[in-house]
């Protein structure tokens, strides 16, 4: 099922973030743009669940970041550990408000303060295994190009390409 809507002013937003998350998710965007990953937010899976953002580095290692913004927000979300199966590593992010000390210590942790974060905890590495990684990769390439042309019709203009 999509979430986006090509009718939608910012593809990237559903409606379902709390702003609170959405200052979480631009920090974090930040800084991993800083370390060279291509991110992509919202991305659904093959499993059915949706990460809240999914990385490439450029060694093509495959990361996801599972935001939380409250206590309770990480209490009632038990669907976190399939995330594994689509990644190299799993990190939780979440702001200063939230005690670091409920997240579990074999996932890694951003805290995002919406002009950035810091990585607090490295993940462990649980690489893929090699057609999981290609359908992965192949997910997040049709949705990153379906993305981009629905920036295109947004905006009514070719991105990335020069005007003559």
């Amino acid at each position: 099922m999509t979430i986006l809507s090509i009718y939608n002013n910012n593809p990237l937003i559903d409606g379902r973030q709390s702003d609170r998350a959405m200052l979480v998710r631009r920090g974090v965007q930040i800084l991993l743009h800083e370390m060279r990953h291509a991110v992509l937010p919202e991305l659904p899976l093959a499993s059915g669940r949706r990460a809240d953002l999914i990385t490439v580095s450029d060694k093509g290692e495959i990361w996801i970041i599972e935001i939380k913004t409250s206590i309770e927000d990480f209490r009632v979300d038990r669907k976190w550990p399939e995330y594994r199966l689509h990644c190299d590593r799993l990190f939780f992010a979440t702001h200063k408000d939230v005690p670091l000390d409920i997240f579990p210590e074999d996932c890694g942790l951003f805290l995002s303060d919406g002009y950035g974060a810091h990585m607090i905890r490295e993940a462990p590495e649980h690489r893929l295994a090699p057609a999981t990684r290609k359908s992965v990769m192949l997910n997040f390439s049709r949705a990153a190009a379906q993305r981009l042309l629905m920036a295109e019709w947004a905006t009514g203009k070719a991105l990335g390409v020069d005007e003559v």
